[in-house]
């Protein structure tokens, strides 16, 4: 009875005598696997492009600004402005709803003047616990004080050191206590030129001023919901206490400047998760027409050796070892061909990832997803039983006679 190591062995010298065949076969199953994973690993780098974008500015915010307020609903006429106020932000921090608030006060008209540059970054004055929600690190609360933004800081003290150093903001002195870490990726570096103040200060000091202007005017107020992710409960209980305290309906949407980060990550995963489904079809096709190319091959296979497989069983070979040989051979093709796809596009995607991350905004380079390589085995599986069983069936159910007729 033919042992398994004689029946490898037949069917590495099957593969060998038919070398370029055999490579082809092989190129096809392993581009498959390779735009499988590719594929995937595409989309989920646009995924975690636009995640690390959204973290940048905060997760789980709702940003509202200024606005105004229509006479009549979706009427464009006759509007009337309204400010946020310090009141607003404290009638909002009493909601159950929510589990954070802060507002903040933005200046792009003042100037910053060290002993060694000038600069005209956005002047922020915000609160203590402005970076809890909005993912900027700030050292502390206290008056005449000044964290720098990352590109702010290097270029008020170009190579100096700056902590304990004086700035000037319109000719008013404040001490640099901390300077924020990076936090825009590539070119788009507005936000590291911000220059960080205490609210309390800047609406001492630098208040917006202007006809119909309250005198405590803020730019904006943002939050967190009180449940991670929804914000079904919060939106309305906000929109209700701001069109009370502002004397308007709530229920009109145009009186409101609002962007939801939450809704904003809902929709872009749900695109993803459609861009994964697509791409990851295509890539399940590209795998089962190399698939199919295996299985010409080998029926092909089995139509050469004909009088091969008939001399066999004459000479006493059982159906079983006929059948044991196919389906190795197929099985064999296929796992080798799979794994040479997963590790040199594994390996593509990880030279990718060290070139390339952090360098273009809103993209990360395509990483390997596991259950991208999970499904890819998988498919191999079913591939490799398929590919082998079918045509080794086929070559096992010959009649020896037959074959031996055959030329």
């Amino acid at each position: 009875m033919q042992n398994f190591t004689d029946t490898l062995g037949q069917v590495f010298r099957a593969i060998m005598a038919n070398k370029l065949r055999s490579f082809l076969t092989m190129f096809g199953i392993a581009w498959g696997v390779g735009s499988l994973l590719v594929l995937v690993g595409l989309g989920e780098g646009f995924r975690s492009g636009q995640h690390k974008q959204l973290a940048n500015f905060g997760n789980d915010v709702v940003s509202m600004w200024d606005a105004t307020i229509p006479a009549i609903a979706n009427q464009h006429t006759g509007m009337r402005p309204y400010q946020f106020t310090p009141g607003d932000e404290a009638a909002l921090r009493a909601l159950p709803q929510l589990r954070a608030v802060t507002g903040f006060l933005q200046r792009n008209d003042l100037y910053e003047v060290s002993a060694y540059a000038n600069s005209s970054g956005q002047v922020l004055g915000v609160e203590p616990n402005y970076p809890a929600v909005r993912f900027v690190p700030l050292a502390e609360d206290r008056r005449r004080v000044v964290v720098l933004g990352a590109k702010g800081a290097t270029l008020l003290f170009p190579g100096r050191p700056m902590l304990g150093e004086t700035i000037t903001i319109n000719d008013t002195q404040f001490t640099v206590i901390g300077r924020a870490t990076t936090i825009s990726r590539g070119n788009n570096d507005f936000d590291n030129q911000k220059v960080y103040i205490p609210l309390t200060t800047i609406l001492e000091l630098f208040a917006m001023k202007g006809d119909n202007v309250a005198q405590n005017a803020l730019s904006s107020i943002q939050y967190q919901p009180a449940t991670h992710g929804d914000t079904t409960a919060a939106v309305p209980a906000v929109h209700r206490v701001i069109a009370a305290r502002h004397g308007f309906d709530p229920s009109l949407k145009d009186a409101f400047d609002e962007w939801d980060s939450i809704q904003e990550e809902h929709m872009i995963g749900a695109i993803f998760n459609a861009m994964d489904i697509f791409l990851g079809g295509v890539g399940i096709v590209t795998l089962a027409l190399g698939a199919v190319g295996i299985i010409n091959i080998m029926l092909v296979s089995v139509t050469e050796r004909t009088r091969e497989i008939g001399l066999l069983k004459a000479l006493g070979a059982t159906k079983r070892s006929i059948l044991a040989q196919f389906f190795w051979e197929g099985l064999l093709l296929t796992a080798v061909s799979g794994i040479i796809g997963i590790v040199v596009s594994g390996g593509g995607m990880w030279i990718l990832q060290q070139l390339l991350t952090d360098k273009m905004p809103g993209f990360d380079p395509p990483r390997l997803v596991p259950w991208s390589a999970a499904l890819a085995l998988v498919c191999l599986v079913l591939c490799g039983v398929v590919a082998g069983l079918y045509p080794a069936s086929k070559a096992a159910n010959l009649d020896p006679i037959e074959a031996l007729r055959r030329e």
